[in-house]
């Protein structure tokens, strides 16, 4: 029988999102991006700016900006914020953004509808590259993740390696609900 190893993962609750370009930013501010307070993952950072996010179907009013800006737009929503908004956006990694749904930003400035941009992300494992190699896992990996408690279970995450990745569990707020998980919890990950 295989033993598997266990290492402790800080879990990260994702509340809904927005990534963007400073193209699209600019076209919906007129004030430069500013930064409300640092993100775990190094460089990230939430933004005092927020959109509304709108459908035909519905509208959610402040959800946060993330800088810094990127090279594509994307807006991270759970299934709960996609029923409300009359959306059935894809379980997707971040950037895999093709046949993704269809929203409008509204900022300062007015609206934009940007098409390939919403998603219900996956859940995934920062990592930096020596912890990786000491885990013995690999970018992209799929890894199981033990959850303790009166509604315990295991979850798949994908593990995403990266120079600033630090060492953390992102689930979004439907998930983390549905096991009771908090921010800053531990949790297990079998390897």
């Amino acid at each position: 029988m295989k033993v598997r190893l266990l290492k402790k993962v800080k879990v990260g609750i994702s509340n809904r999102h927005v990534h963007l370009t400073s193209e699209v930013y600019n076209q919906l501010f007129t004030a430069p991006l500013t930064k409300k307070r640092d993100l775990t993952q190094i460089g990230d950072f939430a933004a005092n700016e927020t959109l509304t996010l709108k459908t035909e179907k519905g509208m959610i009013e402040n959800a946060r900006i993330i800088g810094p800006f990127r090279s594509y737009n994307q807006i991270e929503i759970s299934k709960s914020d996609a029923r409300k908004l009359g959306l059935c956006p894809p379980v997707r990694k971040s950037g895999d953004l093709e046949n993704s749904e269809t929203i409008t930003l509204v900022g300062e400035k007015g609206e934009l509808t940007l098409h390939n941009a919403c998603i219900l992300a996956e859940r995934h494992i920062h990592i930096n590259p020596r912890d990786a190699k000491e885990w013995n896992v690999e970018d992209g990996d799929i890894v199981q993740v033990r959850i303790d408690g009166d509604r315990s279970g295991v979850l798949d995450a994908h593990v995403k390696v990266s120079e600033k990745g630090v060492l953390a569990f992102h689930i979004d707020t439907d998930e983390a609900n549905a096991v009771l998980l908090n921010n800053d919890e531990e949790v297990e990950v079998l390897l």
